[in-house]
């Protein structure tokens, strides 16, 4: 885990990035109002999410999100971070889900900062980790502290995009060709 954490650090560093590290006990203010995630929002129900009090102000970071509110309000412009590290949901364990898994999240803010760079940015990364050959798409998608915002894809490492291995429907895809693998976006102005 831990050799695929720092391959991904290395990769973001190379590209100018600045790795973060933030607390694993957050204020939900930080976790969730000011990226957008208003009450009433299903990831800050009980049932999602590791509170520690009645009020449900302090829990454990369901995200590493709150350290683009921590950049934004320690950094000058421009601000390109890396925000690696663990996170906790209250999920059921089983094949794709566990209660504490490790997020990567990056951001950057400057003037001029266009789809394009972040399409270009993590095409790259995409094809550092899995090949140069490694085909990436993005579809439209939505998060509350993105706009507009995008799911990630990848040609299946399995069946490399086929679809198919031996004339069979390729289990790691389920015969798509394509591997769901992140959420991004530009950061929605309301979080600004």
């Amino acid at each position: 885990m831990y050799i695929a954490l720092d391959e991904i650090k290395d990769i973001f560093i190379g590209m100018g990035f600045t790795v973060l590290d933030g607390p694993e006990v957050e204020f939900a203010e930080n976790n969730f109002d000011r990226l957008n995630a208003e009450e009433g929002h299903p990831s800050r129900d009980w049932s999602d999410t590791f509170y520690f009090d009645e009020d449900s102000r302090v829990m454990l970071r369901s995200q590493t999100s709150p350290m683009q509110v921590r950049a934004m309000d320690s950094m000058e412009l421009p601000i390109r971070i890396l925000a690696p590290g663990r996170v906790s949901r209250k999920d059921e364990v089983d094949a794709t889900h566990s209660p504490m898994f490790h997020q990567v999240e990056g951001m950057v803010s400057d003037k001029n900062v266009t789809m394009a760079d972040l399409r270009g940015t993590l095409t790259a990364f995409v094809r550092a980790v899995f090949g140069e050959s490694t085909r990436v798409r993005f579809r439209p998608s939505f998060f509350p502290f993105t706009e507009p915002s995008v799911e990630v894809d990848m040609s299946c490492t399995q069946c490399g995009g086929k679809g198919h291995v031996d004339g069979q429907p390729c289990r790691v895809c389920k015969g798509s060709g394509w591997l769901e693998i992140l959420g991004s976006g530009m950061v929605d102005p309301a979080v600004f």
